[in-house]
């Protein structure tokens, strides 16, 4: 309900911001604009959709190899001690538990055409035990929060953009983005607990966090010593050898059990492309939304009205040339990228707004895009608490991003 007004309120805000612009220039262009904006968003979407068809296929098809062979069970009964905490109306050792683990592992890794997939098969899992089939359940609410909250181990794609556009020392971000990253994450997880009155203190799961922060330590100290370079070896390195490592283990399980693993890859396929098509609608919806709302020059104003405020207050507003980025963050990968990338251009790869920018880009995820196409995979359309709860993780990794930009370069 709350994401239906928020997608009214882009649209109605869009067209009113574009009408009195075009009245104030005495000219339609403005709204012309606006207008083109719909049909290259929907087209955007469609063709979103399209290139996930594929992945999904490919990946719901491994996916169900895993499951008929036994290997998701195994995954779910690894991660229950701490995943039955969290996710405490799912069942103990339930496929949706491999497949949630899967998901947020291939997340930290950075492997985005892979964790979709997962995510999507977590969901539906989940559906079937969800009672009310038009509304999030608890355990959705949870998963879909955590994957906003967009916990990235390593960052590559952002340290690859800095070095093409000249940085001196492209990974100087990566310290700065695992901290905002985390925070982003640990306040998502505490924003849902909260609303679902789960107890955080408990010995599973303060031990799961407390491993979970020795390797995020870890990696520090590990890459601080490494070159731009050499963290882009062997972070590829190390995430393709666990992919492939997993998709070699779920053939090779599918062979010991006696699997049909052909004809199991092939019915994990059907439900991929099912799921594309499904999920069609939702996308091209909020991209639409989102087009509409950048095209009219809302955004600017906003901007322009944070800058007035900070300024009136007597604060530094250095931080303000990075703000189109973060707001864009929630509504738009594609759009974040970009204006990520025009900032780095506009200000210099090593400039303060230019290394902000790569921090606010890494910090949470893309918040609308993630509900629209996972929900919309499983006919949600009551969300209840998700989009606030995810909205929360978004802005304390926007604050902790700009907290964390002025203290290392500040």
């Amino acid at each position: 309900m709350v994401l239906n007004y928020i997608w009214i309120s882009l649209l109605l805000i869009s067209i009113l911001v574009g009408m009195i612009h075009a009245f104030v220039v005495g000219d339609a262009a403005p709204l012309a604009e606006i207008m083109n904006s719909t049909f290259s968003s929907a087209k955007n979407g469609f063709e979103i959709s399209l290139g996930l068809t594929g992945v999904l296929s490919l990946w719901l098809g491994i996916m169900k190899i895993g499951e008929n062979a036994g290997a998701i069970s195994i995954m779910s009964k690894l991660v229950s001690p701490f995943f039955c905490k969290i996710f405490p109306d799912i069942p103990k050792n339930h496929p949706a538990m491999g497949s949630i683990f899967m998901n947020i592992s291939a997340n930290m890794l950075g492997l985005d055409n892979a964790a979709t997939p997962l995510g999507l098969k977590a969901m539906k899992e989940m559906q079937e035990i969800n009672d009310k089939k038009d509304t999030a359940s608890n355990p959705m609410i949870m998963f879909l929060v955590l994957n906003t909250s967009g916990l990235t181990l390593i960052p590559i794609s952002i340290l690859v953009y800095r070095a093409q556009l000249g940085a001196v020392n492209p990974s100087d971000v990566f310290l700065p983005i695992l901290l905002a990253t985390y925070f982003s994450s640990l306040a998502g997880l505490i924003s849902v607990a909260i609303a679902q009155k789960i107890n955080l203190f408990q010995k599973n799961i303060l031990l799961t966090l407390g491993i979970l922060t020795a390797i995020i330590v870890g990696i520090i100290l590990l890459f601080s010593q490494m070159t731009q370079e050499e963290i882009q070896r062997y972070s590829s390195f190390i995430a393709n050898f666990i992919l492939l490592g997993i998709i070699s283990a779920f053939i090779i399980s599918g062979v010991v059990k006696k699997v049909n693993v052909y004809e199991s890859f092939i019915e994990g396929a059907k439900e991929g492309f099912k799921v594309a098509i499904g999920i069609i609608p939702y996308l091209i919806a909020i991209l639409v939304a989102v087009g509409m709302f950048r095209a009219s020059g809302a955004m600017d104003w906003i901007i322009l009205g944070v800058e007035k405020c900070v300024a009136f207050l007597g604060l530094d507003t250095d931080f303000v040339g990075a703000l189109p980025t973060a707001i864009m963050k929630p509504l738009s990968g594609s759009g974040a990228r970009g204006m990520m990338i025009d900032a780095m251009t506009t200000y210099g790869a090593d400039s303060f707004v230019g290394r902000l920018v790569c921090i606010l880009q890494g910090s949470t995820d893309t918040t609308f895009y993630i509900l629209a196409v996972y929900f919309g995979s499983v006919g949600i359309v009551k969300t209840r608490h998700a989009l606030s709860c995810g909205l929360i993780a978004d802005a304390v990794g926007i604050m902790a991003a700009i907290v964390i930009g002025y203290f290392f370069f500040g």
